[in-house]
């Protein structure tokens, strides 16, 4: 007899301790594809689950971002060095990344990578972070970290200095690559995610039109994002709006939560 979605469901959220967490960041995964934010079937997503944030979910090998669901995701452990000999190994660049990140910056429980249009842009020109010319690119100002020593695609050494390069920042752009994001809950990144990526697309445009930049002073733009640090963490912004998007998905895509 089959099993109804309702009752999947039920049955993923009384087994698994960290259900709750899955969903959310299934429901990430989802939101990034119709912001066409993500990469074929590449770029990884993960999220810390134990206190010392060597066990983290991470999305499974090969799975596009519109299809993840939140029983899908792998639960690993940064420090088993037997993951990738196991029959569902997940991408060797996403281990060698998020396990070197999660293993050496335990703070940054939320981990998302990918290749986005307009902060690939940034990550591919001489460029030092955004300038000040707008509120969404003065949120990031003096908050991001760039990494110019790309060495290939992310395994092994590169992947351990990449943990480095990113500082006490919550944004590493990759040079030549792409750029990581982290926080210290799913929503909060996925929130610093979304409007770095608005801020990029609003720095290219600019300098597609050929005029000048209108940039604001330091004090203001530093003032600026002491107002946005506010704003996000203690008025709780990005966890309203992760619960937005979890109701237009819980509307036009539920089968993300089983």
């Amino acid at each position: 007899m089959s099993i109804s979605a309702v009752d999947s469901q039920k049955l993923v959220s009384n087994s698994d301790p960290h259900y709750e967490d899955r969903v959310n960041l299934a429901a990430v995964f989802r939101m990034t594809a119709r912001l066409d934010m993500h990469e074929s079937v590449a770029n990884h997503f993960s999220y810390a689950v134990s206190d010392d944030a060597s066990q983290f979910l991470i999305n499974p090998r090969g799975r596009h971002f519109s299809n993840v669901r939140a029983s899908e995701l792998l639960l690993l452990d940064a420090n088993d060095e037997s993951t990738m000999d196991t029959p569902d190994a997940p991408d060797p660049t996403a281990w060698a990344i998020h396990g070197a990140m999660h293993r050496n910056i335990p703070q940054a429980r939320c981990l998302l990578h990918l290749h986005p249009k307009y902060a690939t842009v940034l990550a591919s020109i001489e460029a030092e972070g955004l300038p000040p010319i707008d509120q969404n690119a003065m949120r990031f100002f003096n908050r991001v970290s760039v990494d110019t020593g790309f060495d290939g695609m992310g395994l092994g050494d590169e992947a351990e200095r990449l943990t480095t390069a990113m500082g006490d920042n919550r944004v590493l752009v990759m040079g030549n690559h792409g750029v990581m994001v982290v926080g210290d809950t799913i929503a909060r990144a996925f929130d610093e995610l979304y409007y770095f990526e608005r801020a990029c697309s609003n720095y290219i445009t600019a300098l597609m039109t050929g005029k000048p930049l209108r940039t604001v002073s330091d004090e203001v733009a530093e003032k600026t994002a002491k107002q946005w640090d506010y704003y996000t963490k203690d008025t709780r912004y990005a966890e309203v709006h992760l619960s937005e998007l979890r109701e237009i998905l819980d509307r036009e895509e539920p089968d993300y939560k089983l």
